[in-house]
């Protein structure tokens, strides 16, 4: 079923610092974009807490979401149109999904998940099949057309070329993700050839495949990607406003519970406590809202809340120190959880281990948890190899997970010798030792 209008009478155009020029030539597109809740996608930050490490970083998840679509709208348009294993029939699909792929993300999103154990994924879909414009919009292609997408985007879909384009490990999300934070971070570490890697990008029956001449182009990209996790993600500044972040929403929460009476009462939160919340309300949830509670849980007087608040929204964030979870290592944890009781700092909230961890590549192993398909190369003869066969620089990572573990704390507590001073004394010298 053709949408009705099917193309517009003259091409919109979005300009792009990373693509130059984002294309819309099909109404359907132009709808979606100016539904509520895709606009509402201007008020989630694409890094979250990033922007407290780089500048830079306000970015937000519309821009992404676009530039993810732009680059579909290259692969199906300019490099597969005509080539063997690809269903024209699919291209508004797979705009669609790639639109709408992020939909689902809430404020400072990866905190939100872990603290109320919500998934943006699940918001994703219900957005798309809920009672929503997005959803009126997709109807219009018919009444299983919204199904269709979120099956895409949950990685169910029958045709799995469709689903690679959008999610696999070198996909479209991957490819804007890197080059936009790296443009908006302004670091060099995520650059990386896209324009080639599209060149040689080649349509299979189950996944999108690259040409044996463009794995060079694919190596630069993973280890772009490597970079930024370490460099960008996983930086140990964001980090500590995320471990700040995550103590607000636990310490409100908590207070909640305990029939605290607060002078800004969190009403937005309430459902999110319970972890009851329906679509209507999380729909309401943006940057916006959330930092209008940080700005005024500055002033509770519950004092560990007001200090968190403080704290994120002045960028006063905790310190670290390297940690290994080692016996050694724990042992001195647990010496630091007596001392910061009797120094009276909460460990609760104020003496923290946070671990990241990344995996820059990784080939296919039947049956184990959270396996990827991997990225093929096309061979002259019409051969798939896996790349990591082939490459000397990606056999050299794959499947080599890197973890690393570091310990938050106040070092303005610490400092401070006016109280406790023989305990605090002793707390800078095991973590100084």
């Amino acid at each position: 079923m053709a949408y009705p209008g099917g193309q517009l009478s003259e091409e919109k155009v979005f300009k792009d610092p990373v693509h130059r020029y984002i294309h819309v030539r099909d109404k359907i597109i132009w709808d979606l974009i100016g539904t509520k809740e895709f606009q509402r996608l201007r008020r989630i930050k694409q890094l979250g807490t990033t922007y407290l490490t780089f500048h830079g970083a306000e970015h937000s998840r519309f821009n992404h979401s676009l530039g993810v679509y732009e680059i579909i709208r290259r692969i199906i348009d300019d490099v597969f149109v005509g080539r063997k294993h690809w269903d024209h029939s699919e291209r508004l699909l797979c705009l669609c999904a790639a639109l709408l792929h992020d939909l689902g993300h809430g404020p400072f999103s990866h905190s939100f998940e872990k603290v109320f154990h919500l998934d943006h994924e699940d918001f994703t879909q219900a957005i798309i099949l809920g009672d929503t414009e997005v959803n009126k919009v997709l109807r219009r292609m018919g009444d299983d057309f919204p199904k269709k997408v979120a099956e895409v985007i949950a990685k169910t879909y029958k045709n799995k070329l469709v689903v690679s384009l959008i999610s696999s490990q070198i996909d479209a999300d991957r490819m804007d993700y890197l080059l936009r934070d790296a443009y908006y971070t302004g670091v060099s570490y995520g650059n990386f050839d896209m324009e080639r890697i599209l060149r040689v990008m080649r349509p299979r029956e189950d996944q999108v495949v690259i040409k044996r001449s463009g794995m060079h182009a694919v190596e630069d990209y993973i280890m772009s990607r490597y970079q930024m996790y370490w460099q960008v993600y996983f930086h140990p500044v964001t980090r500590s406003a995320e471990v700040i972040l995550t103590k607000i929403l636990h310490r409100a929460k908590k207070l909640h519970e305990d029939g605290y009476s607060f002078k800004t009462k969190p009403v937005h939160f309430y459902s999110l406590f319970q972890e009851k919340i329906n679509l209507e309300e999380y729909l309401r949830l943006d940057e916006a809202v959330i930092l209008y509670y940080f700005q005024e849980w500055q002033h509770e007087t519950d004092a560990i809340l007001s200090d968190l608040c403080r704290r994120f929204v002045n960028r006063n964030l905790f310190k670290y120190v390297e940690f290994s979870p080692t016996n050694e290592q724990m042992k001195k944890l647990l010496e630091l959880n007596t001392l910061f009781k009797k120094a009276e700092i909460d460990p609760e909230y104020y003496l923290v281990v946070d671990s990241s961890s990344d995996l820059p590549y990784d080939f296919y192993r039947p049956g184990e948890e959270g396996e990827r398909l991997p990225i093929y190369l096309l061979m002259p003869n019409g051969e798939l190899r896996e790349l990591s066969r082939e490459s000397a620089i990606v056999d050299a990572i794959s499947g080599k997970r890197r973890t690393d573990h570091k310990l938050y704390f106040p070092q303005d507590f610490i400092d401070d010798l006016s109280t406790k001073r023989a305990t605090k004394k002793k707390i800078k010298e095991i973590l100084e030792g």
